[in-house]
């Protein structure tokens, strides 16, 4: 049975069978956070985006005016976390003296501490869990094993959707280098028909033809393709002659 003050981290397997997208997953995670840390007001995950950092979800009502805070200055904790990979602990905003103008910030917004977990650290994507706190060392009581299982959690979220984008950019240039092909194949036959020679004299010609006329070989082939068919090939369907 978990525990009401302190529950147990979700399972991965069931929270991605609970979301069906990526940014589904984290709001879910940040959820979870939110329940891990009982006084903290506030979660954000934050991910660099094209050299920028984004709040992707957040949880609470704290979190995106203190990370926006720090976006504009490009300094605080979350980007620090982020940026090093290694756990930032704020226990009093009051006191703090790193990130120039940021904790005086956060504390006269009602926040005075503050947790930020690396999440994916060293990528393309890096980022950090943020949880933020109105009491002073808010995270001394918190379930930091389950808070650092979440973070780990969306790191492998992260590294997975990368990878199914990067097999989707693998299967569209696949796709695009087979229709290619099949248009060079299709202008190939139309030059054995025409010349009453080989394939491979067939393709020596059309690549003569593209050097000749600085064009690629596959728009050189769409063009005489187009020329007999009377349309654009596109899908690689079988030619039908123009009547």
């Amino acid at each position: 049975m978990t525990d009401p003050v302190n529950p147990m981290p979700p399972d991965l397997v069931s929270l991605l069978l609970d979301t069906d997208t990526l940014d589904g997953f984290l709001q879910a995670l940040a959820d979870s956070a939110l329940r891990l840390a009982p006084t903290a007001d506030g979660c954000g995950i934050t991910l660099e985006r094209e050299h920028h950092p984004l709040t992707v979800v957040s949880a609470g009502t704290s979190a995106p005016p203190l990370d926006e805070a720090q976006y504009a200055q490009d300094d605080g904790p979350c980007l620090q976390s982020l940026r090093t990979g290694k756990e930032v602990s704020v226990t009093d905003m009051r006191a703090e003296v790193r990130w120039n103008g940021y904790p005086a910030f956060a504390a006269d917004s009602g926040t005075l501490s503050s947790l930020s977990l690396p999440v994916a650290p060293r990528s393309h994507t890096a980022g950090a869990l943020n949880l933020y706190s109105p009491k002073q060392d808010g995270f001394a009581g918190a379930d930091l094993g389950g808070l650092r299982t979440l973070a780990a959690q969306a790191t492998g979220a992260i590294a997975l959707a990368q990878r199914l984008s990067d097999v989707q950019v693998f299967a569209d240039d696949l796709q695009a280098a087979i229709r290619s092909r099949t248009v060079i194949d299709q202008a190939a036959g139309i030059v054995m028909a025409q010349r009453r020679c080989s394939a491979e004299e067939a393709l020596g010609t059309l690549r003569a033809a593209s050097q000749h006329r600085n064009i690629k070989l596959r728009d050189l082939c769409a063009q005489l393709v187009e020329g007999i068919a009377g349309a654009t090939p596109s899908d690689g369907a079988g030619l039908r002659p123009r009547r």
